[in-house]
């Protein structure tokens, strides 16, 4: 029996691509995508076509001018949406690395698109008409903050300790306690850093207790630096002892040799202030007398991704000096953000209405309980039976290299299996995890003990529209 017979299409049924193009049903793909892009598709769904048809599979309903003009159109969207985009953070963790850390207060936002869209002052001195330096336009407000007589910026804080390390200490010892010898995400650990700014690693004490001995009995003449690492992403306890950066600096100052003090997520303010655990600050650690401090902006800070230096002003012109200074210096976007978010320091009682990352540290659990108990009956009522939902309490975490073993009090969403039986629940929640994150706002939760935990911490009260009207989208 022929092809015909039984309703399949031929190839010598396929139109032409040009007698397509000129159909109405590719006009807007054409007016929204280009000639090239269209012509590319369409050339490529013809393909197909031509190969279904040799197969024998070809059905004529597929060849519609409508149904090509939906094809193209549906793969010249998918293949032009951006890869980068935003999604709801309801992991409990704040300081999310995954999903950008730090989001940025709309008064860094608006400086941003203000850099976006006019040129700017980068290295440009108004006061005499000549070039100027990009640092200077922080560098103030930095040392302001911090204590610091001069500072720089580069794209992270890893570049920045790496280009203090390469600039102070190439060839030379670096005194380090074994303790903090640390290793950050993406396994990138501080004896690496070492190695490849071309300093010498001398480990002193041992992982849990250090002695002020230990510093001491290790300086020789080959000795650039003492340094301190903020053990930030872990904690030791038990048996342990340390020795702090004013007797650090004690231990050095006879010598001549410099301290200096890795604080990773850096931050700017007391955090005691609004009920958060202390974290040692940047002014403190200039005040004990270290010589250099480096710290992130995307952290505790609240800012763009940058690596500050802020120290002694002899040691921060060497580090400018470098030749990889240049490399690792930032642009104009980065400093645009972090210029308005460092001004937000100099008003600390509004400081938690306006910065974001401490807006949300702060949140109150009661703020959230209502958030879930709104939410909650909407999402049960999009997954049905399969799933109970509860609003309920849980903790989130700062995340991000800070205050690793402090937990906040919070509340969320509890997705479970309808049943609570074990067996199929990992493969119910995974697949109900995945459907979330297929959403066209993807919403990212996490699943622990035959649970998804939807933590409402980071879920700012505007959104909460955007996210109830997704659910109705999970009952297909």
């Amino acid at each position: 029996m022929a092809e015909h017979d039984l309703g399949f299409a031929g190839a010598a049924d396929l139109p032409s691509l040009d007698r397509l193009l000129g159909m109405p049903d590719f006009q807007a793909a054409l007016a929204e995508f280009g000639r090239t892009q269209v012509t590319d598709a369409l050339r490529h769904d013809l393909d197909a076509c031509r190969a279904a048809a040799l197969a024998g599979t070809l059905t004529h309903d597929t060849l519609a001018p409508a149904a090509f003009g939906a094809r193209v159109t549906c793969a010249l969207t998918e293949r032009n949406c951006a890869t980068l985009r935003p999604v709801f953070n309801l992991t409990g963790t704040v300081l999310h690395t995954n999903l950008g850390r730090a989001l940025l207060p709309e008064v860094a936002v608006e400086a941003v698109m203000q850099a976006l869209s006019a040129p700017a002052n980068l290295e440009f001195d108004l006061a005499t008409g000549g070039r100027g330096d990009r640092d200077d336009l922080v560098a103030p407000l930095l040392c302001e903050l911090t204590g610091g007589e001069a500072a720089t910026v580069v794209n992270n804080n890893a570049a920045a300790v790496l280009l203090m390390l390469a600039t102070l200490a190439k060839r030379r010892d670096v005194v380090v306690s074994r303790g903090e010898l640390v290793e950050i995400g993406g396994a990138f650990r501080i004896p690496d850093i070492m190695t490849h700014a071309g300093a010498r690693l001398v480990e002193v004490g041992t992982t849990n207790r250090t002695h002020a001995a230990d510093y001491r009995n290790a300086i020789g003449e080959k000795t650039a630096l003492l340094m301190k690492v903020h053990c930030s992403n872990y904690a030791v306890t038990g048996f342990t002892k340390s020795v702090d950066v004013a007797e650090v600096v004690q231990i050095a100052k006879p010598h001549g040799v410099p301290v200096a003090v890795d604080l990773g997520s850096g931050t700017l303010t007391p955090l005691e202030r609004w009920g958060l655990p202390h974290e040692t600050t940047v002014q403190e650690t200039i005040a004990a007398g270290a010589d250099l401090v480096t710290f992130s902006g995307d952290k505790l800070l609240g800012g763009p991704q940058a690596g500050m230096i802020v120290g002694r002003k002899d040691l921060i012109a060497k580090i400018k000096k470098h030749p990889l200074k240049r490399a690792l210096r930032v642009g104009k976007l980065t400093l645009a953000a972090l210029e308005p978010v460092l001004r937000l320091y100099r008003d600390p009682d509004h400081l938690a209405e306006r910065l974001t990352t401490l807006r949300l540290l702060t949140r109150a659990r009661a703020d959230m309980m209502v958030q879930a108990q709104r939410l909650a009956p909407a999402l049960a009522q999009s997954l049905g039976e399969a799933y109970t939902v509860s609003a309920a309490p849980m903790v989130s975490q700062i995340g991000s290299g800070a205050l690793p073993v402090e937990q906040l009090p919070s509340y969320g969403l509890a997705i479970a299996p309808a049943g609570g039986g074990k067996r199929g629940s990992g493969r119910a929640l995974a697949a109900l995890e995945t459907a979330l994150r297929a959403l066209p706002y993807p919403v990212i939760g996490r699943i622990a003990d035959q649970t998804l935990w939807l933590d409402l911490r980071c879920l700012e009260a505007a959104d909460e529209a955007r996210l109830a009207l997704q659910f109705s989208e999970l009952r297909a």
